[in-house]
């Protein structure tokens, strides 16, 4: 995003500153039950109750378009005017994942359960948003609920859409978008210090903790009036515990998503528009997607049989929700792992990194307390074995501790004691 200008710097910068016996027979199971909702936070290594995604941009770039699309039976009005979404509409996506289906035919499953990713569409911002233009602050709330942000941008021409500030110029969109999150955070930056000068800590540790958080705010502070957002400072991770109850929205992540014609699909290189988005996400280091939400507006009136042969003639082998969800997982270092039996096959979502016993602790946290081994086969070594139990015969089933790293795409099963 381009700096802020010296007039609006200036004033800005006046203003802001136990031991357990266990019995393997009768305590051992293999993980089944409700999936539930991931609560990703960057600034955490814990991963609980709902990943939410927002998909925010000016009015008429095609947010609304994209999520009645993505979103089974989406009610979001996509409508040639302004704030045609008046409250923020939200539906849940099953993440697509062919090896599910894989696994689920070898174990002869019962259902199949994919992950999920909750999908918030959020009314066009417009500038002076965050002194509460158009529809203001209001939304500008719905954003801090969300783990991370798809900002649509248009990277398409048509006389028949008109756009909020009369011409298609992807840059600009972005960095009006971009410059109300800043100013948000500022302001409430500025509160939050304000606060904290008052503020007389009754104990060291909540002195110590006070004081790595106003460090982490002032270096956070010079960087939003550089124009940067928040995510591109450097903290420990001392200081990022220390503000993660704040929620700033330039440190959310960000995936700029170019919406594109029909014809621009198969090979965006030559859209000038695109290659200046990248760019821009490229500087900001964050992620991008091309998509066209007319295409994907179609898709969704087809039989799942004909999709595939339609993508097909554009040139595209995927549709752009899978490009979206892929990218999503990506920028949020998510990662997937599977349980597979008779009963069920099921995707289980996770941060890179986590153990066994936290990757069981997503499913029950009592799994992660009376966590002893898991038995853990790699997916392609499950799909080559053709079963668990052929898998455990040729020695590909591995017992792991709690030291062990889940891997992607590591199809497990825990033993756990309670």
């Amino acid at each position: 995003m381009a700096k802020l200008v010296p007039s609006l710097v200036h004033p800005l910068k006046s203003r802001f500153f136990g031991n357990h016996h266990t019995l393997l027979t009768k305590h051992s199971f293999q993980l089944y039950g409700v999936q539930p909702k991931l609560s990703y936070s960057s600034s955490s290594s814990k991963i609980s109750m709902s990943l939410k995604a927002g998909i925010v941009g000016l009015p008429n770039v095609g947010k609304s378009t994209l999520f009645n699309a993505v979103v089974e039976n989406g009610k979001a009005q996509a409508a040639n005017f302004p704030f045609c979404t008046i409250e923020p509409n939200v539906g849940i996506v099953a993440v697509p994942d062919s090896r599910l289906h894989v696994l689920s035919n070898l174990s002869k499953s019962q259902r199949v359960v994919p992950a999920s990713i909750e999908f918030v569409d959020i009314a066009g911002l417009v500038k002076g948003a965050s002194q509460g233009e158009g529809l203001g602050n209001k939304f500008l709330s719905h954003i801090r609920e969300v783990d991370s942000i798809l900002q649509v941008v248009r990277c398409f021409e048509d006389n028949d859409i008109i756009h909020v500030n009369g011409k298609v110029d992807p840059k600009s969109d972005i960095d009006v978008i971009n410059l109300e999150l800043v100013f948000t955070d500022l302001d409430q930056i500025e509160k939050r210090l304000d606060k904290l000068k008052k503020s007389k800590a009754k104990d060291s540790q909540s002195k110590v903790k006070e004081e790595a958080e106003k460090a982490a705010l002032e270096k956070i502070s010079v960087a939003l009036l550089d124009g940067k957002p928040a995510r591109s400072v450097t903290l420990t991770d001392f200081e990022k515990d220390a503000i993660k109850n704040l929620c700033l929205l330039t440190m959310k992540p960000i995936i700029y998503v170019a919406n594109v014609a029909e014809t621009d699909l198969a090979d965006a290189t030559n859209n000038d528009y695109v290659v200046g988005v990248k760019n821009v996400a490229s500087e900001l280091k964050s992620g991008i997607v091309t998509i066209s939400a007319q295409v994907e507006a179609e898709l969704s009136e087809l039989a799942i049989e004909e999709r595939q042969e339609y993508l097909k003639s554009l040139g595209v082998s995927e549709s752009g929700l899978g490009n979206l969800i892929r990218a999503t997982y990506d920028l949020l270092g998510l990662r997937t792992y599977f349980t597979s039996g008779e009963k069920e096959t099921k995707a289980w979502t996770i941060l890179a990194g986590m153990t066994a016993p936290q990757a069981a602790g997503v499913i029950h946290s009592d799994f992660e307390k009376g966590f002893i081994r898991a038995e853990t086969v790699a997916y392609n070594d499950f799909v080559a074995a053709g079963s668990l139990a052929a898998a455990r015969e040729k020695g590909l089933l591995r017992s792991e501790g709690k030291d062990y790293i889940v891997q992607e795409g590591d199809v497990m099963l825990f033993r756990f004691n309670v």
